[in-house]
């Protein structure tokens, strides 16, 4: 009983053509505007282009011949790298303007890349078993329930397959940008299942993307739901972004205290 009260609520055919407009307009938007989240690669993450995505070596020496999808990765650096790195690459991405840079970059550095736009919960128009590897930058923060976008993800990947994702951290959501004599306040309940409002006062915040419609996954969502999907999680590490001589309300100071993403290895279960 007390595990269905903490599901999640049912979203109506109404909420989830709004989350999914908000969002692809806030993508458009910030791809249009260039804004520093949708940056392609340079040419010098070109020269080593698996390094560059890749600096924990979690994929291994090697992604030449693999199939690779890059899930909710539109915006000319995962896919581009991928494909640079000889892995034949598909983007999937719910804004149309975030695919258009990867094909821009593609074709400007002779790559092949496949780009298909859609949510990330739907990916219907791909083959059970048809990847040996999905990357997922944040991005399951835009959808209210990730378990439909986990059991997508071990529909398309093979069994053995790897998939790397990151995501926003549970208190990261739950947090205030800004400060109270040096602290942050926790604003936001930790079962919330309606989105987290934005903060109009930090438009700028690199741990909020201005426009977008977000959702707070916990722990046992972002780990258990991956591990009920058929997924053995194989390592868990989170990226560093403090700062100790910064000043408080900056992004760094509060990653002293807030911890900002998650990134997990897993692979998928089966024979």
């Amino acid at each position: 009983m007390e595990e269905q009260k903490q599901s999640r609520l049912i979203v109506s055919e109404h909420d989830l053509a709004n989350w999914q407009t908000t969002n692809q307009d806030a993508w458009n938007r910030l791809a249009r505007s260039k804004h520093r989240l949708t940056t392609a690669a340079n040419d010098e993450q070109f020269i080593d282009p698996l390094k560059s995505i890749d600096a924990l070596g979690w994929i291994g020496s090697s992604v030449h011949g693999k199939h690779v999808l890059c899930l909710a990765a539109g915006g000319g650096r995962h896919g581009p790298l991928f494909a640079a790195a000889g892995a034949a690459t598909t983007v999937v991405d719910l804004s149309p303007a975030m695919l258009q840079l990867d094909r821009t970059v593609a074709t400007e550095r002779g790559l092949t890349l496949r780009t298909i736009q859609t949510s990330m919960e739907d990916l219907s128009m791909l083959d059970r078993d048809e990847f040996d590897l999905v990357v997922q930058p944040v991005s399951s923060c835009y959808v209210p329930d990730i378990r439909p976008v986990y059991r997508e993800v071990a529909r398309v990947l093979r069994a053995g397959g790897r998939y790397i994702s990151q995501h926003k951290q549970p208190v990261n959501l739950q947090s205030s940008l800004n400060t109270e004599r040096g602290a942050y306040r926790i604003m936001h309940e930790y079962y919330r299942t309606q989105p987290i409002p934005a903060e109009p006062d930090f438009p700028s915040s690199p741990f909020r993307e201005p426009g977008a419609t977000e959702y707070l996954h916990r722990w046992e969502e972002l780990l258990g739901e991956l591990c009920r999907s058929g997924f053995v999680i194989e390592d868990v590490m989170e990226p560093y972004h403090a700062n100790t001589s910064s000043s408080p309300g900056s992004s760094f100071h509060r990653s002293l205290f807030v911890p900002p993403y998650v990134r997990i290895k897993a692979r998928r279960l089966g024979e």
